[in-house]
């Protein structure tokens, strides 16, 4: 599934791009915006190099991506009808894509290109992605422009804009990870690292973002019930999930962020306590109790199964798919491609932390486990793409790897794994 300029002009949920939502785009006469573009005619293969095309391109990315539909015509920038654009060969569909990478600098890749329809009702939407490595630059003979949107209209950068853009690319280079450990610290500030053992996990768009997004509440709800569709076929429902208690229900409000609250307020259940954010500039951040774990929740007034240095390995592959599904969810709805991440298991006890795994009979075993003095927070770009199973599964898996081999634990007992994985297993 994706979620594009289109999806959200119509108010639709992520789906796939498909004659209808087009049809449905005119019957509403959807107005033209920076992140959406109506064209009748899709340049021939031969015209490419003269055409707008890559103009067009250039300035959805250098404006935070967005889709150009070809196939869509339009009146006072409004969608009124419809026109074939005939048969997209893979000649024609190479040459869009090359003309991407030959005749923008630096070259514009992610270019996602769809067509739609049948015979007599054909259209083509050329998604663009958005990109840290503006401005992108395009030439016509011996001159050069940076072009962008402004509303439904295309116009040319100022000299103060590319020199904007410049500047946010070189700092981003001089410091891509610095919004990352603000969130980190931010989302284990307070946390009483001294009597339990966290999970804090944060991830922030690296590229493809196309906006900062004002959920509504209906929309985190829904960004929340995905997430868990997500990560329960990587991860079965075999030991408990951060996702599972939290308010996915009732998000309460943040700053520019949606919080699932933590719902384990008792006594007998505070050791499943977790926390979830999704910010309105896609970033996600996950905090949840680790060490101490109950197997289940159990009745008032029990005592915790483990210490609270003490960690379940299969806690942690859970831990991990949540978040990545969250980010997964997110990303298919604004169209990020990459994102940063970062994983820590803040402890500040006398004991190190240790992993067991649920063993045979219901049995815990720590044979193998190797002291963790020191967790090294695991950092990683990742990426989620729409309809990518195999890669989420593979990304999520080496996550979860990376954590748990830091406390000698070789394999994954709960992510499902491909077949080469568990054949070297």
């Amino acid at each position: 599934m994706m979620f594009t300029a289109l999806h959200r002009a119509l108010g639709f949920p992520p789906g796939p791009i498909t004659v209808e939502l087009l049809d449905t785009a005119v019957e509403r006469e959807i107005e033209e915006a920076d992140d959406l573009d109506w064209k009748s005619k899709l340049p021939a293969a031969a015209d490419l190099k003269n055409s707008d095309f890559s103009k067009d391109i250039t300035a959805m990315a250098n404006s935070g991506g967005g889709v150009i539909v070809y196939g869509v015509t339009e009146n006072q920038k409004r969608a009124n009808g419809r026109r074939d654009t005939g048969e997209l060969s893979e000649a024609h569909e190479r040459s869009l894509h090359q003309i991407a990478v030959s005749a923008v600098s630096p070259p514009l890749f992610g270019l996602n290109v769809i067509q739609v329809g049948e015979d007599g009702n054909r259209a083509v939407v050329v998604v663009v992605p958005s990109s840290t490595e503006g401005p992108h630059l395009i030439y016509r003979g011996e001159y050069f422009g940076a072009p962008i949107r402004n509303n439904a209209d295309t116009v040319w950068m100022r000299e103060r804009e590319v020199a904007a853009q410049y500047r946010a690319r070189f700092d981003a280079a001089h410091n891509p990870s610095t919004y990352l450990y603000e969130l980190y610290d931010e989302t284990s500030t307070d946390r009483d690292t001294a009597d339990r053992a966290w999970f804090i996990a944060v991830a922030h768009p690296k590229s493809g973002a196309s906006r900062t997004v004002r959920w509504s509440q209906e929309q985190a709800r829904n960004i929340f019930k995905d997430a868990e569709k997500y990560t329960l076929a990587v991860a079965p429902r075999t030991t408990a999930h951060p996702l599972e208690f939290v308010d996915r229900e009732n998000p309460r409000p943040g700053l520019r962020r949606w919080i699932a609250p933590n719902t384990q307020i008792t006594d007998s259940v505070r050791s499943a306590e977790s926390w979830i954010s999704v910010h309105f500039d896609g970033s996600v951040t996950l905090a949840a109790v680790v060490g101490g774990r109950y197997r289940n929740p159990v009745p008032h007034g029990e005592s915790p199964t483990h210490k609270a240095w003490q960690i379940s390995e299969q806690v942690i592959e859970a831990a991990v798919s949540d978040f990545m599904a969250l980010i997964r969810s997110v990303g298919t709805r604004i169209g990020a491609v990459e994102y940063e991440v970062r994983i820590g298991l803040p402890w500040h006890g006398a004991e190190p932390l240790t992993l067991y795994r649920h063993g045979a009979y219901g049995l815990d075993e720590f044979n193998g486990s190797v002291p963790i003095h020191r967790f090294i927070p695991v950092e990683a770009t990742v990426e989620v793409r729409p309809n990518d199973d195999d890669r989420f599964c593979q990304q999520v898996g080496d996550l979860a790897l990376d954590c748990i081999n830091q406390g000698g634990v070789k394999f994954l007992h709960l992510i499902k794994q491909s077949d080469d994985d568990a054949a070297i297993k």
